[in-house]
């Protein structure tokens, strides 16, 4: 476990998060962990007014390096989770290239404009349609969209909305996670398993293993894994479960990001 870096891991920089970054460190070297990456939130144009701020990057810059000077023994990089939404393109890269980011994770946490955790996406929707509408944003996220390693929690419209059994079947949305996956392979990018499905109950990762069995199955290699942790004590929340699941359908190597590129390591 101490050679698995937790991708995805969020501080009091993310405005849905309370932990100081310093005490993910310490978390971290208590785990045995070599390295970690700070991915919090960059969300602008937001619906929620929860994330109406913007972070000081030169302030987030000071403290990385206060921490690295101080915990010799883990290497601490600087990634971000960008929220996407169609008319950000331009104003997306110019921030990603402001700044020396590891690693980007794409994310979608709104659509149509509209916030997903509020419900209002789901308004005036069946369940079908507010999936099939999502798939449909992030397939058109990729084809126009490229500044980003990663696409984060795939399948993220199942944490939320009103329905008695929120289960997400590959099945049933087949055509359009194909051609989103096959969109994803073809343009060298990759997709994130994020073990916070199991925090919020709904006994899988987001993706699903149905979902990660058919991007192998494409041919899909770059696979990273992150906890979307919001406390220390989240920090590689689930990963001995998940890891036997991603072996359990041909998976032997994790993604690791370092100044935008990938290295692999066995698991």
């Amino acid at each position: 476990m101490q050679f698995i870096i937790d991708s995805h891991i969020h501080t009091d920089y993310s405005p849905d998060c309370k932990a100081k970054m310093e005490d993910i460190v310490i978390q971290a070297v208590e785990l045995g962990l070599k390295k970690i990456i700070f991915t919090d939130h960059v969300d602008y144009d937001s619906p929620d007014e929860l994330f109406g701020g913007e972070i000081d990057y030169n302030e987030y810059m000071k403290e990385i390096k206060y921490l690295r000077d101080k915990y010799k023994e883990i290497e601490i990089l600087m990634g971000v989770e960008i929220g996407y939404q169609p008319h950000l393109n331009n104003k997306l890269d110019k921030f990603i290239k402001s700044y020396p980011f590891d690693f980007v994770i794409c994310s979608m946490h709104s659509c149509d404009g509209l916030d997903l955790y509020n419900g209002d996406f789901f308004k005036g929707k069946t369940q079908r349609q507010s999936y099939m509408n999502y798939f449909e944003s992030i397939k058109r996220c990729i084809e126009n969209y490229d500044n980003y390693d990663v696409y984060g929690h795939l399948d993220y419209i199942v944490r939320y909305g009103n329905f008695d059994n929120k289960e997400l079947k590959y099945e049933d949305f087949k055509k359009i996670i194909d051609e989103i996956l096959g969109l994803i392979i073809e343009k060298g990018k990759g997709i994130e398993v994020n073990t916070a499905g199991f925090r919020y109950n709904l006994k899988t990762t987001h993706p699903n293993i149905d979902i990660l069995r058919r991007y192998i199955e494409m041919g899909g290699k770059v696979i990273t894994l992150g906890s979307d942790a919001h406390r220390p004590n989240e920090l590689c929340s689930d990963f001995e479960k998940t890891i036997k699941i991603l072996k359990g359908i041909g998976v032997n190597k994790i993604a690791q990001f370092k100044n935008r590129v990938p290295s692999f390591i066995e698991i």
